[in-house]
């Protein structure tokens, strides 16, 4: 009974968001420390911001960009994160550190693909860590 009711709820949500969801479970379970989610900036959203778990003094911020498809049958969700989205997460990674007082701490981008057909109850998730390097203006990232 509660897992049906599990289920449903997990259906009324948008599959990009149960994407997000599930990544940063994902994520959680491989002991990252989650600071933010669908943090808006100017024009446009970053899904995950992160602290690696890996970096002993706890200083590498992971911005972490979720891409959630039902099929492979418009290729495969992390090929969505072309040249035009990497240069806008740059700046908007950007903008989050200038903010926050984190431009001495080291930043990397990381793409977490989700793949979720519609029968099936548990996703496929991939982790591309460090993914792309930041592009465009202000390259401050280590």
């Amino acid at each position: 009974m509660l897992r049906q009711w599990f289920a449903r709820r997990r259906q009324s949500k948008p599959l990009g968001e149960r994407g997000e969801d599930a990544a940063t479970r994902y994520l959680k379970r491989h002991r990252y420390k989650i600071l933010a989610r669908q943090r808006r900036a100017g024009q446009g959203e970053l899904d995950i911001i992160a602290v690696d778990p890996r970096d002993t003094r706890g200083r590498t911020i992971v911005f972490v960009e979720v891409k959630t498809r039902s099929s492979l049958a418009k290729g495969h969700p992390a090929e969505a994160v072309h040249v035009e989205k990497q240069q806008k997460l740059t700046e908007l990674a950007l903008a989050y550190l200038k903010q926050h007082g984190l431009l001495d701490y080291p930043a990397r981008f990381d793409v977490i693909s989700v793949l979720w057909p519609a029968d099936d109850s548990q996703p496929q998730i991939e982790h591309f860590q460090n993914a792309f390097e930041a592009i465009g203006r202000g390259q401050t990232f280590s």
